[in-house]
């Protein structure tokens, strides 16, 4: 079985060689379409696991309560304006939600495009300011690499105190330690304590410029009209995360002084309810990769049959030949599906490798992630692989094996 399977291989690829252009179109074809396969799903793969990662860190029990409940507004396709949340009805959301583990913060954007110094150095003027209390940073998922995170000391004696972002040190605190050194804003002097660790931009918003600060300083600082908060709340036990974010709209409909009748002016992001949401629209994009790749295939399938039919017509003496010698139809069957796999697997490694350059380890690079294996993307092209050769061989292979070997000695 094995010598056959090596001598089928051996004559498949002598045909292969005496058919040069019609094999490397038919190549090309088969690895368009694998290529349109792998590498969307490759890319796929890539931003799932990018997104995982990031909603991991924040924790799937966390949920956001800001001015507008923007699925809502996409939903219903009109803008309605709700009233901000102010700094009282934060504070009084704070102090009267309650709930067993629950850890609320407030924050608020202070300021944008703002100028720091640091000893004889400043940066460019786009650095985002942002007030925020100690529970702020584990609640947005937001880690120190260096120094440490404000406590519940820092933010009641409002010290002048700030955590950075990471890009600080690539600019203002190049090779320099950025703790415990001092830096202004506006006029006011700050103590770094903490270094954030990178994050690298969201829809356009640079997360590694931000500078954080404790929030009631930041209120004195920033005296702007009509600012709005966000409250984060972080729930200890994720199995009681649905009944918490239920008794938060309760009390922030309390804090709103909403009447039973009037729909909320405000909205709740879960955290797991937004990770939903991308990866549905993820499982679209591999949809997309299976539909443009089985129209590519079922094109390159075509033309792998046509190849194979019309060498199954140039070569009848050559089977007439092996017919007489004692050869089998399931061997001459056999010879042409060897033939007809080499071609589509020349195709498929070449359509799969470069799916994972440019889907897998293209997209990572440009988005700055780490780059998974897509091993469904792999077995998905080695299937579709097999499919094609099963589709485009069998009926050339049906042919040949049932040609008779006497007409087919005549065949000129």
């Amino acid at each position: 079985m094995l010598s056959l399977a090596r001598e089928n291989s051996k004559i498949a690829i002598d045909s292969i060689k005496t058919q040069k252009l019609r094999t490397a179109l038919t190549v090309l074809i088969i690895g368009i379409g694998i290529f349109a396969l792998v590498g969307i799903l490759a890319a796929v793969a890539v931003l799932e696991s990018s997104i995982t990662g990031n909603f991991s860190s924040m924790g799937a029990n966390t949920f956001s309560i800001s001015r507008y409940d923007f699925s809502q507004q996409i939903e219903n396709d009109q803008m309605k304006v709700n009233p901000i949340i102010s700094y009282p009805q934060a504070k009084e959301f704070q102090d009267k939600f309650t709930y067993p583990s629950a850890a609320t913060s407030l924050s608020f954007t202070a300021g944008s495009n703002l100028e720091v110094k640091y000893a004889d150095k400043k940066t460019d003027p786009e650095i985002t300011v942002v007030g925020a209390d100690e529970y702020f940073l584990p609640n947005s998922g937001l880690e120190t690499t260096k120094g440490r995170n404000f406590n519940s000391f820092d933010i009641s004696n409002n010290n002048y105190v700030c955590v950075v972002g990471s890009d600080f040190e690539k600019g203002l605190f190049k090779d320099v330690n950025p703790i415990d050194k001092t830096i202004s804003v506006r006029g006011a002097r700050f103590k770094v304590i903490g270094v954030l660790k990178e994050k690298g931009s969201t829809f356009g918003s640079r997360q590694d410029l931000r500078l954080i600060i404790p929030i009631q300083v930041a209120r004195s600082l920033f005296t702007a009209p009509n600012i709005d908060y966000e409250i984060k709340v972080a729930i200890g036990n994720k199995d009681m995360l649905s009944s918490s974010v239920d008794e938060a709209e309760l009390t922030m409909r309390r804090v709103r002084r909403l009447n039973p009748v009037q729909e909320d002016n405000f909205g709740i992001e879960r955290s797991d309810e937004l990770l939903r949401q991308m990866l549905e629209e993820l499982e679209f994009l591999g949809i997309s990769a299976w539909v443009i790749g089985i129209i590519t295939i079922f094109g390159s399938s075509i033309a792998l049959m046509n190849i194979m039919l019309v060498s199954v017509t140039e070569r009848t003496r050559e089977i007439g030949v092996r017919k007489s010698l004692g050869a089998t139809k399931m061997t001459i069957a056999m010879q042409f599906l060897t033939e007809t796999l080499i071609i589509s697997l020349l195709g498929g490694v070449i359509g799969i490798i470069l799916g994972l350059l440019v889907g897998g380890v293209g997209v990572s690079l440009i988005f700055g992630i780490s780059f998974p294996m897509p091993w469904e993307a792999i077995l998905s092209a080695l299937a579709t692989i097999l499919i094609v050769t099963l589709a485009s061989g069998l009926a050339p292979s049906i042919k040949a094996a049932g040609l008779d070997p006497v007409e087919a000695l005549r065949y000129e």
